[in-house]
């Protein structure tokens, strides 16, 4: 398929915003496909709630709109059912993390072989701008109006520390640097993850004083460090800072292999005590 035959045409235009990310996250994803000849009846995306959970709309694939917060538990039981199938997992920072965050980090530890994509905009784009489980440290929201107090969850660092085998954060500055990660994802066998820093200029954007989609996009560039230049900053420096690149990449033994020799295993034990 050519990765135009990866839209519903008929759908468009697009659900976003003028300016917002999404859409560019969504056509990496569908150049990925088209090089990795993945067709309609052997993948699956699974969608939740949130602006990215619209995504599913756009995909001419197997779909599955879930509830917010449960897009990864419905795609590792998509998955498991049947393990011949690529299944990719789109969510929001609100629907991935905040709402859905237990799932995030079991997926990561079960290494069930699916790929998620989470684009972080750092709010809840679609109900009106309130603050996520990733937004900055003082950062203006719709309920954070004199700065957010608390600390942004650094995804990407959780998603590693829960043993994924692929981890890796680009943003929609970079996007051929995300591109790239996202292939690299779909590739991995086992749980593989990719955050897409992104922007939402009708709400964060313009609720810390960047009013076009360009001077977010300018922020998030201005923000980013990679790991390498990273390490060499102190914690005060890495500060609000979008910190770039691989944080995991090895082979590791997915779920479903594993359980698959689990089976195997009890079948032959129940067949020689015959």
């Amino acid at each position: 398929m050519k990765a135009q035959e990866y839209l519903v045409k008929e759908k468009f235009p697009l659900f976003w915003c003028t300016g917002c990310g999404n859409g560019s996250v969504m056509h990496a994803i569908i150049r990925c496909f088209e090089k990795l000849n993945y067709t309609r009846e052997n993948t699956v995306v699974v969608t939740g709630i949130g602006c990215w959970g619209k995504g599913d709309d756009y995909i001419n694939t197997n779909t599955f709109h879930g509830t917010h917060g449960r897009a990864l538990a419905f795609g590792t039981g998509i998955k498991l059912a049947n393990p011949e199938l690529n299944v990719v997992v789109l969510m929001g920072d609100g629907d991935g993390a905040t709402i859905g965050g237990n799932h995030l980090i079991h997926a990561a530890r079960r290494n069930v072989d699916v790929t998620a994509v989470v684009v972080n905009n750092l709010n809840y784009g679609m109900t009106g701008g309130q603050y996520s489980g990733t937004t900055p440290y003082e950062k203006t929201t719709s309920t954070s109006r004199y700065g957010h107090i608390e600390h942004g969850f650094d995804l990407s660092g959780l998603v590693a520390a829960a043993g994924a085998p692929y981890v890796a954060r680009g943003t929609t500055y970079g996007i051929v640097q995300l591109e790239r990660f996202i292939l690299e994802a779909l590739k991995k066998k086992g749980f593989s993850f990719v955050e897409a820093i992104s922007q939402c200029p009708t709400h964060f954007g313009r609720l810390n004083g960047m009013k076009e989609p360009a001077d977010m996009l300018n922020w998030i560039k201005e923000n980013s460090v990679s790991i390498s230049s990273a390490n060499h900053l102190s914690d005060s420096e890495k500060e609000n800072k979008f910190i770039l690149g691989k944080f995991a990449d090895k082979e590791k033994e997915d779920y479903s292999t594993k359980y698959l020799r689990v089976i195997s295993e009890a079948k032959k034990s129940k067949e020689g005590g015959k």
